[in-house]
């Protein structure tokens, strides 16, 4: 049953470059994919992977997040607007939901590329931090946060301090520790292996076609492609 809920992540983001009113559908996109990936986790680990899932990524996700917005680590100074909902101590809620949608298809994607727990941890972590190259650009062009001091900068890519790249690989292999005991079941895990495919060719798509950000579409094709295109081989050959 996981693919009817993954099938309306799919249609509720093929509708955002479209929408003229998309904060709506940014918070939307985060519940559901939240709902996926923890979904998915208690259904093909039990409920005490789920949760481990949500405490390292969910509350770890907070821990980093308001420590961020109030101290500058580690990511650089930056602010949230209030167009992403409710708040808690100036983080939107839906940002630590957001974490761990995307976390656990990258372990799971980590899991058919490498067979030691640290080559996975650091593996998952890079596929998680990858993502920062569509999405931060992203939610900066749209207004929905930003940097008191966004230089320097990837060329094309003004507005993202390139300390907010470091920052987000190292907390992201951070969080991805706890969850190294989990062994992957590649027939099991296809949703979120797939899931992990869409977010890399759709973001790269909308990014160059749609929202007019075509750096940031190559930064991010090149970045979370080292994760990606290897997975996209492995699950064409058969695993």
């Amino acid at each position: 049953m996981i693919w009817l809920p993954l099938g309306a992540l799919v249609l509720t983001q093929i509708g955002y470059p479209l929408a003229h009113h998309r904060a709506s559908l940014v918070v939307a996109t985060a519940l559901l994919g939240f709902a996926v990936s923890v979904g998915h986790a208690a259904a093909t680990r039990g409920k005490r992977v789920a949760g481990a899932l949500v405490a390292s990524t969910t509350i770890g996700g907070v821990i980093v997040e308001v420590l961020g917005v109030h101290t500058g680590f580690p990511f650089g100074r930056y602010q949230y607007s209030g167009a992403l909902g409710p708040r808690l101590l100036g983080v939107p809620v839906v940002i630590p939901l957001a974490w761990t949608w995307m976390a656990w298809p990258s372990w799971l994607a980590a899991g058919v590329l490498a067979r030691r727990a640290a080559a996975r941890v650091a593996l998952a972590g890079l596929g998680l931090a990858a993502w920062d190259l569509f999405l931060d650009p992203q939610m900066v062009a749209e207004g929905y946060w930003h940097w008191s001091h966004p230089h320097p900068a990837l060329p094309g890519v003004p507005g993202v301090p390139l300390t907010n790249y470091v920052g987000w690989l190292v907390v992201a292999t951070l969080l991805m520790i706890p969850l190294a005991r989990l062994a992957p079941d590649r027939r099991a895990d296809a949703p979120m292996l797939a899931l992990y495919l869409w977010m890399y060719g759709s973001s790269v798509l909308a990014h160059a076609a749609f929202l007019h950000l075509p750096a940031s579409a190559a930064w991010g094709a090149l970045g979370m492609g080292l994760v990606a295109v290897p997975l996209a081989v492995a699950w064409r050959s058969g695993w």
